[in-house]
Order: C-alpha cells, then structure tokens, then sequence
C-alpha cells in the first residue's frame, strides 16, 4: 500500500471518496455541492439511465432549493457545461422515463428557467401528452402547473386535462392534487363544473392537515380566478390561515390580502392578525424590494405610527424601486390617503421615469392615483395622454379600449378626439354592458368639461351616448341567462344607468326571475338596493327564494339579501316569516360576522322596523363596541365616518322605538361634533317654502328653520300650533334667512312634546327631494319613512312635502303652494 502511494502520488490530490463504491443514486443524494453532482454526471454520462438522469437534475434543484435567494445561482447551473450534456442526455431517455420522473424533470428544467421552445422541454411536454390518461392525480396536477408557468392555460392540452378531471371527480380524494388542479384549469371550465369543484373541495376539506396554507390559499386563488366568493369555503380557508397566522411570511400575506379584495371578502379578525404580523416585520426589512411589498400590504390598515413611518422608509428607498414596485406603492398610498407632500411628489417623478413601461390598465391606476394624490406636473400629465392615445391606435379589444378612454377622461383635459370617437364607435357592438357603461361615464365626463370650458355641445358627443343607449339596451334584451346578466350588472351605476337602461334592466331580470335561487339572491338582491328601482315582484320572489332555500344562503350573504327591503321601505307578503328565517340563519354567526357588517345589517332592520333582540345585544355591548373601534381605525375615513353614523342612528332607532330594550343613548358628543362641522346652506325649495310659511303663520317668528329635535334629527321647518289651531310664537329666533340657525345645546334625552302648553301640537314640515324616493315610482324610502315615525314618537305632526308635488303645474302659483301650506298645517285650505 505504501509502494502504491508512492507510485501514484495523485492520491494526495484526490482523496478518496468512501460513496464511490455505492449506487450512483446514493452518490448523487449524498452530494454537498453543485459541481459533486457534475462531477458524478461527467465520469458516467455514457451508462446513465433515466432513473439516474431524474435523479440528477432532483439532486441540483434540491441543493438549490437550501439556498437563500441571495445565494441561489439559477442561472449558472443551467449554463454549465455538464448541465448541457445531462440536457442532451436527457432527451434520449424521455420515453423510458417512468411517470412521476418525466413530469418531475419537466418541473426541475422550467425552475431552472429552460425556455419552453427548448428541445427538452418540448420532448417532455409531448411525452406527457400521450400519457395524459394514465396519470395519477398527483402526477396530473404537476403538469398542469408546467403548463400554466409555460402560459399554456388557454391550450387544447390543459383543456383535456380540465376533461380528464371531469370525468373522474368522483374518484379524487386528495385535496392538494385538486386543489392544483382547480387552480390549473380555472380558465377553461363551466359554470356547472365550477359549482362541482367547489362541492367536492368542500367534501374533501376535513380530510386535509389544517396546518397546510398552501391548499386553502389555492382554494381562494381558484374561487378567485373564478369570480366565485363561495362564503363556506372562504370561510374555512380563512380559519385555515388564522390558525397558522405565526407562519404566514410577507408574500404569503400580501397574496391573501390580494384574493380577499378581488373577492370582497372582509375578514376583520385576519386583518387585525395580519396588521399585528406585518407590523413586527418593520424592522427586519432593509432591501427595497422587500420593504416595498410590506408597504403595500401593511400601509393601508396602519396606524399613524405606522404609516408615517412606513411613509419615511419608502421615501429614503425610492429611487431604487422598479417600475412595479413604484405602481404597487402608489396604489397603497392611495388606499392610506397619504398627504405626505415630499413622498407623493418624489413618488410621481420616480413614476414619469418609467410611464412607458406600463401597460394600459395599469396606467389607468396610476391616474386613478395620482387624481387621488393631487400629483401637480403638468408634464406628468401630458406624458401620459400621449402614451394612451399611442396605446389606443393598436389596441383592439374592447375591454383595453374602453380602459384607454376611460384613463384619457380622468386627465385634467378629458378630450376625446375624432380618432378616439372612431376607435370606440368600431367596438361597440361587440361590448358587454360593463365595457359600455365606462364608455359613457368617459363621455359624461368629457361632456360636463366642455359644458364649463366651452360655448356649447358638439352633436358628436350626443349622438355617441345615443349609441351607446341603444346597444345598452339591445344586450338587455338579448340577455337570455340571468347568472351571466348579474355578472355584467355587478358593477353597473351612475346617471346613466339610471336615466337611460334602468327599465329595461329590470324587464330583463322580471323575465329571468324563476332562475333567481339560493346561490345568487344576494348578488341579485345587492343590485336591486343600490337602483333604489321597486320591482314588488323581484322582491316577492327574493322573499319566497330566501324562505324556500336558506340553508343555501351563506349568513355572510344574509346583510345583502334584507338591504333592498330595508332601502326600498317594502315589506314582502311573508313579512315576518322573511326577516325571521333570515335572523335565524344569522344568531350562531353573530360573534363571527365584521363588526361593520353587524351595523349595517342593525341598522337596515331598525329602518323596517325589525329589532331581534340578540342582534341589539350583540351590538350594544362593551366587548362588540372596543372590536369595533379597532376595526375604524383601519378603515379608509370615509367608510369609518359612514359606519360610526349608521351605528348612531341604529342606537337611535332603539332608543326611540324599543325602550323596553334599555340600551342607553351615547351618541351626544359624535352628533354635536358633526353638527358643528355641518352647518350649510338650505337649497332653493326650502327658501322658497319658508318665506310662504312665515306668511301662512302670521310672520318669522311663528316658524323656525333647520331644527334640532333630541335625538339629533335635523327637521326643515317647524311651527307650534295651540288648541285653537292658532301659531304660537317663538321667543327668539335667530335664523338668517339660508342658513341653519345657531343651536343651544341641551339635554336630548327629553321629549320635545312634553314642554308644550296644554292641547298645543308641534308641526314638523320636511321638503322630501328626488332622494327620498323610489327611483320609478313615488313611494317613500326606508331613511325617510323610519325619520317620519321618529318624529311622531318625539311629539310632532309630520308633514311631508314631496317635491313632485311641490314642483307640480298644480302648484304653479304662489296662491296655490299657500293653500297647500294652510291645508297641511291647518288641515283645511285658506284664501
């Protein structure tokens, strides 16, 4: 042995390895480093067989895998030398290869950033092909995720795959697989496959380890693609990820965050979770690329601690955002409402650096942010209409060029020229109801700054809207399938609509009616409430569908399917069977349901009348209010501004109407408050009523403007008549003819009746504009009815004045509006 050593002294410079006596396999899966792995491939490429080929490339990604992405060298495996020989070798060994190692190498080879035109990839991808039938479910799902990193979604291969899981549904059993595979195959299924694969994946959910995140997170990103916000799945994949809170890292955070909002799914306990997480990650962010995904995703739920320090972060790193860093961090500052002047201002000129990188959509949100943002640069501006039109030149599909016009109308000089005018006109018989309503709201748009910038109206504008009328309203007619109308309705709204598609929308979804079920009532009901168009039919039958079937109405959904009866003022003919078999549905949820959803749907039953005792006591508890406040705190201003008021008026409709209950009033400091900011001036109608009611009493002191009731209800106009039916004075009056008068503050836990002389009766006269009313018939709405019995029970007579009586040819002299007047408060006409 020493002789050897003596003779062959290059033992010295290769020492001996004790695994070169074992199984290459074993060889390869005990190797350290990438180049063991080349070495072993370079001494046996000659008798390599497709198990060791596999083998090899599973060793170089796993080593690549320990890696952090710092260290990870993607690029330099695939372009060494003996990468390239095992690449050739590996071609002539496809066939033999068995299922899980061909699909596995195909895998390897698209991390390792092959391009899908290489050779290989096209040999494996064929390979697999043929195999297609025979694949188990795991090794299917594999492929299908190839294919979708090759952009392959659309492809008559990933559309066998989506029949293969068709066919045999029944006989899958492993969420993970499917749940890759929903994912995989999202673009291509229907409307009833839909449905089946979120049956299945809710069987198969209780037999999955719920410690796995990634499985609920496909779930949500399927139901996503979809368009489908499932609430019994979303809610257990939610509960998924509360429960595993400590090991969601940032992206995996920024990524639900992004499913919930395409979804419109709020979850206030993820989001204080989350809030909590994200927070703790502030300091360990120092590259710009991680501290701007933590921006995005931590900034709009932030406290001001927080965000301002989140703001001053951002701010030193932003020159060295890219392009979509900078895009992702001016939306957040949107969503935080920043008013960090050097921010928006450094944030604007990174973004005019890189303008012509975007693409249309997302230089419609840059718009929609820096309108938002008060970016100043007229320069910024300017660049940006000129990238819009150069798009719109090209672009040919219209959902891009309704985008495109829609971008170029929210300018500071919203023009459209003729080419425009052109581009649009070309589209519109191919656009959905979606497309041609972001047409008009950009023809409006345009329309109201010539009408302030120019002598008159080009004819061309109108007879645009004119065209845009008449499509609108043959895609109604021609509706035929209610689910795919209530898509294209989702988010309809604005004047137009309203003035122009309102009827034959509803004649449409009359017609469609008997497909309204358990599965879109609240979609459908949803709309209904926000036309404030009373259809007693379609409401009869959301009664009669929610009755019948509300086991298949998730409680999530139940807010949506009560609020047109609460807006519209109109009780169902099952009146209490409805609002009971709702509440029903509700009790076991009601610690489980946001706060803000709580209130709203509080507040839409007290406006019906409608006060179940457990939801009162869910609400007006210390508990309930402190989540609550928390919940505020994130929640864009004007959101919060509108939850803290209806919570006001929901513990005012308890006082006043259920004071058996004994929830106490706490709302006197928030109403003075607002008060206080709210002071205005009254509209031409009520000035005209009030001169005519000094007159009709006998003079100014006999009448007072802008009243503050207990309870902090603003009345019009009120008058005190004795028990002759004679008006009483006022004491003092300060009211300035168009303006609120000066309040004296004082205890609003008394009855205004109760200081009335003997036999007097105080009149409250309220002028009710377009608002408080239905949209196609005059029948008073829900806000206007419940302030009327308010009223009442504080002690005054209401009288109504609707403002198409008001404004009637009837009414056309001021001889007739007196008698008006003098019938109303008098209760017989007086000449």
């Amino acid at each position: 042995m020493f002789r050897l050593r003596a003779v062959c002294p290059f033992w010295r410079v290769f020492p001996f390895r004790p695994f070169s006596c074992e199984p290459l396999i074993i060889q390869m899966n005990k190797c350290t480093n990438e180049e063991q792995v080349f070495d072993l491939i370079a001494r046996n490429k000659a008798a390599l067989s497709e198990k060791q080929v596999g083998c090899a490339f599973n060793a170089l990604w796993q080593l690549q895998k320990q890696k952090t992405t710092s260290l990870k060298d993607i690029e330099g495996v695939r372009n060494h030398p003996h990468f390239l020989s095992l690449h050739n070798l590996t071609i002539s060994k496809v066939k033999l290869m068995d299922d899980d190692t061909l699909v596995n190498v195909l895998y390897i080879t698209q991390q390792f950033a092959v391009e899908a035109h290489d050779p290989l990839v096209e040999a494996l991808v064929t390979e697999a092909w043929t195999r297609l039938e025979r694949f188990d479910f795991n090794v299917l799902s594999k492929f299908s995720t190839c294919l979708v990193d090759q952009h392959l979604n659309l492809s008559p291969l990933m559309g066998e795959i989506a029949d293969i899981v068709n066919r045999n549904l029944e006989a899958i059993q492993d969420l993970r697989s499917l749940s890759v595979l929903m994912v995989s195959i999202s673009s291509l299924i229907s409307q009833h496959f839909q449905e089946q694969l979120v049956k299945k994946a809710e069987v198969l959910f209780d037999t999955i380890n719920h410690c796995d995140i990634n499985i609920a997170r496909r779930i949500v990103q399927f139901l996503r693609n979809v368009n489908c916000s499932y609430y019994p799945l979303l809610e257990r994949c939610n509960k998924v990820f509360l429960s595993n809170m400590s090991h969601l890292d940032l992206d995996s955070i920024s990524k639900i965050f992004g499913l919930y909002q395409c979804l419109q799914f709020h979850s206030f306990e993820f989001i204080t979770m989350a809030k909590e997480r994200l927070t703790e990650m502030i300091p360990l962010f120092d590259h710009p690329a991680s501290f701007a995904k933590l921006f995005v995703a931590l900034g709009p739920i932030a406290g001001p601690k927080e965000k301002k320090q989140l703001e001053s972060t951002i701010l030193l790193m932003s020159e060295e955002l890219t392009s979509q860093q900078v895009l992702a961090v001016v939306g957040a500052m949107k969503e935080m409402e920043s008013k960090n002047s050097h921010l928006n201002k450094k944030i604007a000129s990174i973004l005019h650096k890189h303008l012509d990188k975007y693409k249309p959509i997302e230089l419609l949100k840059i718009i929609q942010a820096s309108v938002f943002l008060h970016f100043r640069s007229k320069e910024f501006f300017v660049k940006l209409r000129e990238l819009l039109l150069s798009y719109l030149k090209i672009s040919v599909m219209p959902s891009e060029i309704s985008i495109l016009v829609h971008a170029i109308c929210m300018l500071p000089n919203p023009r459209l020229n003729e080419a425009v005018i052109a581009r649009v006109e070309e589209v519109l018989p191919c656009c959905d109801l979606t497309e041609l309503s972001v047409f008009v709201t950009s023809v409006l748009r345009w329309i109201q700054y010539e009408h302030v910038y120019s002598d008159g109206l080009p004819g061309k504008q109108l007879k645009l809207l004119q065209k845009l009328d008449h499509y609108g309203c043959q895609r109604l007619q021609q509706s035929n399938s209610l689910d795919l109308l209530r898509k294209e309705l989702k988010v309809l709204k604005g004047d137009w609509f309203s003035e122009s598609l309102l009827e034959e929308t509803f004649a449409a979804l009359q017609r469609l009616m008997n497909e309204i079920n358990g599965t879109n009532v609240a979609e459908i009901a949803s709309f209904i409430s926000r036309t404030n168009y009373l259809s007693t039919l379609l409401l009869d039958r959301i009664a009669s569908v929610v009755v019948q079937e509300i086991e298949k109405i998730h409680p999530f959904a139940i807010f949506g399917v009560i609020l047109p009866f609460s807006t519209l003022n109109y009780d169902p003919p099952q009146r209490e069977e409805f609002f009971g078999t709702c509440m029903q549905r509700l009790n076991s949820y009601l610690g489980i349901l946001d706060p803000l959803v709580l209130v709203f749907l509080g507040f839409s039953l007290a406006t019906v009348e409608y006060f179940p005792e457990d939801l009162l006591k869910a609400i007006f508890n210390i508990k309930f209010l402190a989540r609550l406040d928390s919940q505020l705190e994130i929640l864009p201003s004007s959101l919060s501004t509108r939850i803290q008021f209806r919570l006001m008026e929901l513990n005012r409709a308890v006082c006043l109407e259920c004071p058996e209950f004994q929830i106490p009033w706490f709302h006197d400091h928030f109403c003075q408050q607002h008060y206080n900011r709210d002071i205005g001036s009254v509209d031409g109608a009520q000035q005209q009523i009030y001169k005519l009611l000094a007159e009709v009493l006998g003079g100014i002191n006999y009448v007072k403007a802008s009243v503050l009731t207990s309870y902090y209800h603003t009345v019009d106009f009120e008058c005190i008549l004795d028990k002759r039916k004679k008006p009483l004075p006022y004491v003092s009056h300060n009211t300035t003819l168009g303006k609120l008068p000066e309040m004296s503050w004082e205890s609003n836990t008394q009855i205004v009746g109760s200081r009335l002389p003997p036999g007097a009766e105080r009149i409250a006269l309220e002028f009710l504009d377009s608002k408080a009313f239905c949209t196609n018939i005059p029948h008073l709405k829900g806000k206007s009815a419940m302030k009327k019995r308010h009223l009442e029970i504080l002690g005054y007579r209401v009288v109504q004045i609707p403002h198409f009586e008001w404004n009637s040819m009837a009414l056309s002299t001021k001889d007739a509006r007196m008698d008006y007047l003098r019938e109303h408060i008098f209760g017989e006409g007086k000449s």
